[in-house]
């Protein structure tokens, strides 16, 4: 334990010595945070929309009203005919356009379908299809009130009333649908994975390039203690950083942690092994930190944020592509943390993921410990 103890401080000497590696490893993943959690927001409000009412009725202003009055838009400009809101969608100035036909109010007086025309611009498909989606409610909630009251007023006698059906929706551990909550627990996962795997597949490399690797292989330093000494500060280094991140994410932007804390620390822990082994088996097969940064940021880190279910859902990948995330260890970290901060879940309910990540954990980690001891033998 003495020799191990010495080869953690030599790490923790080297790491001090590197004054630029400091600020990135405490300073930067604050900023990331705090950049990703005021930046990232896919809540769609105040959408610009310009209005062209060709009917000019009390009919058609009352549907204008009740998309004025959400606040889902914002009406930015009058044109007289469809043609001139083209300009508008072109030139990005406002996103939607709401066309009302002529004789809108004649159609609606005489029961026939009164048109109303959304366009939109495509080019930012999941804002427009959200505001689409708002615009088609409010729409369709005029005509169930519309055809409510000609019903009351052709079948109903004084005093009856005609039934109808609510939809009463409850939104739970997001009622308020915030995008905000949904993203920054991510980061956690990406700044966790980010540094500890780069840091450790980084670290080994740089000991082939300085010729200090060749130097410890000299000495009594077994293979074991090596490898626990180089990983022991990366990992301690990631457990800190859970500190912070989580600090920021619950006191900076009010994302409810509902579940126990040291669960989540725990479970973290568990996390590490597999990134700490992914760095490592980087280490084992580039022979410098160019090629190191290259290899875990292109060929793993990438593939992993984009497949594990962090920023796109999984339900919405090919099914060949849904199978291969299964290998992804973020995948299940996702499930966890997501789980932990806005669902309160336990250990009853994470033990699957938990117990995955364990298994795939210690077998990436036993991979990379048997290359790192063939490479050192």
């Amino acid at each position: 334990m003495h020799v191990l103890w010495r080869v953690i401080v030599k790490e923790f000497q080297q790491l001090k010595q590197d004054k630029r590696i400091i600020p990135v490893i405490f300073v930067a993943p604050v900023l990331q945070i705090l950049v990703f959690g005021f930046a990232v927001n896919t809540d769609v409000t105040r959408v610009p929309m310009v209005l062209v009412d060709q009917d000019r009725s009390q009919e058609s202003r009352a549907l204008v009203e009740r998309f004025t009055a959400s606040t889902y838009f914002e009406l930015i400009g009058v044109e007289d005919e469809p043609d001139a809101a083209d300009a508008w969608l072109i030139e990005g100035t406002a996103q939607l356009a709401l066309v009302i036909e002529p004789g809108y109010a004649r159609h609606l007086a005489s029961g026939r379908s009164a048109r109303v025309q959304l366009l939109a611009d495509g080019s930012d498909s999941s804002a427009i299809t959200v505001a689409l989606g708002y615009g088609a409610r409010i729409v369709s909630g005029l005509s169930a009130e519309l055809l409510t009251e000609r019903l009351r007023a052709v079948l109903a006698a004084p005093g009856a009333h005609l039934g109808r059906t609510e939809l009463l929706p409850r939104v739970l551990w997001n009622p308020d649908l915030r995008s905000r909550w949904f993203y920054v627990p991510a980061v956690l996962a990406m700044i966790l994975m980010i540094m500890t795997m780069l840091l450790s597949a980084m670290g080994v490399v740089r000991e082939k390039e300085i010729g200090t690797l060749e130097q410890i292989i000299v000495t009594p330093v077994k293979a074991w203690q090596l490898l626990v000494g180089k990983l022991f500060p990366f990992g301690l280094i990631g457990m800190i950083q859970v500190f912070l991140v989580t600090g920021v994410a619950v006191f900076g932007f009010g994302v409810p942690l509902r579940g126990s804390f040291w669960l989540l620390f725990g479970l973290t822990l568990v996390f590490i092994l597999n990134t700490l082994g992914l760095g490592l088996l980087v280490s084992t097969v580039v022979s410098n930190q160019q090629q190191a940064m290259m290899v875990a940021a292109f060929v793993l880190m990438l593939p992993m944020i984009y497949l594990s279910g962090l920023i796109f859902p999984i339900e919405n990948m090919p099914v060949a592509i849904q199978w291969f995330t299964y290998l992804i260890p973020v995948r299940y970290y996702t499930t966890i943390i997501r789980g932990i901060f806005l669902k309160g879940a336990g250990l009853d309910v994470l033990w699957p993921e938990a117990l995955t990540l364990l298994v795939m954990g210690l077998t990436i980690l036993g991979i990379a410990a048997a290359r790192f001891r063939k490479r050192l033998d």
